[in-house]
């Protein structure tokens, strides 16, 4: 069942998605060259005890820390170690969130590392946001769930093709539901299924988080012994950019950008929501 919220509790989730976006800030900062994934890591703790939140993700089916630290070819939920050395060149993935008054926020960035980075690399991160930028555009009233997964895949399929020969869309993990818990009701794939059917509507309250994630390669994943760590099956580099979208009565709030979506959205042609706690 899908959970709606009312406009008292999109703000709360407003709240604790404006604490993702100073994660992010913050993360971004220490996302340099020597720099350990267990720095990225202390940071993002720092920053929630500084606005009294809770970390979703700590102890999240027994996950050991307080972010996700992906680098180069791993896809998602890499834990953040002091034997993992940010290197010159590398790409990390940083997927976070946060808990304010038991209302939810979750939001994932791909970052460059230092110097040198391929054309490539910088077009796999491009289109992987782009993507997810096109799946919030979707998010209208009267349009169903579909319509954000077929407007996921149809940015990605547009673009050029890389020379591994296409993007590999990845298909184990896709975005989600999220308001009164981190992880909810529906399963939002990055691709179009047809035996799945064109999922629920969307209507004022609905809320999704949107999290594309694109390989230089394969689509195809496999799990690492530690039971988290996901890498792709061909070694390939993955990107991954995700936010908490809520849909008002007057449009979608992007509840874990900072300015709310606004500015990108009106590159999109659509007027953000106003933002409930500005």
């Amino acid at each position: 069942m899908v959970e709606i919220k009312t406009p008292e509790q999109i703000a709360k989730m407003r709240e604790a998605g404006l604490v993702v976006a100073a994660i992010h800030a913050a993360t971004r900062k220490v996302a340099v060259p020597g720099a350990t994934t267990k720095d990225l890591d202390d940071a993002a703790r720092k920053v929630l005890a500084e606005h009294g939140a809770k970390s979703n993700f700590l102890g999240y089916g027994g996950f050991p820390a307080t972010i996700c630290t992906s680098v180069n070819d791993v896809v998602v939920h890499g834990i953040p170690s002091t034997d993992t050395v940010l290197q010159d060149g590398d790409i990390i993935s940083i997927d976070c969130g946060a808990i304010i008054d038991g209302w939810h926020g979750d939001a994932a960035y791909t970052a460059f590392v230092g110097s040198g980075h391929s054309a490539e690399l910088v077009e796999l991160s491009r289109v992987t946001e782009e993507s997810m930028w096109a799946g919030i555009a979707a998010v209208a009233k009267g349009n169903r769930l579909v319509d954000i997964s077929k407007a996921i895949e149809g940015y990605i399929r547009r673009q050029p093709r890389p020379s591994s020969g296409k993007y590999g869309i990845v298909e184990d993990y896709g975005g989600h539901g999220i308001g009164s818990q981190m992880h909810m009701d529906p399963h939002l794939l990055n691709y179009v299924d047809r035996k799945r059917g064109r999922g629920p509507k969307l209507v004022p309250g609905f809320c999704i988080a949107i999290e594309p994630m694109v390989n230089l390669g394969t689509a195809k994943t496999h799990v690492l012994d530690d039971d988290w760590t996901v890498k792709s099956n061909d070694g390939s580099w993955s990107s991954h950019w995700e936010h908490s979208v809520a849909l008002t009565e007057d449009g979608p709030l992007v509840l874990t950008a900072p300015d709310g979506g606004k500015a990108k959205l009106a590159e999109l042609g659509i007027t953000a929501a106003p933002d409930p706690i500005a």
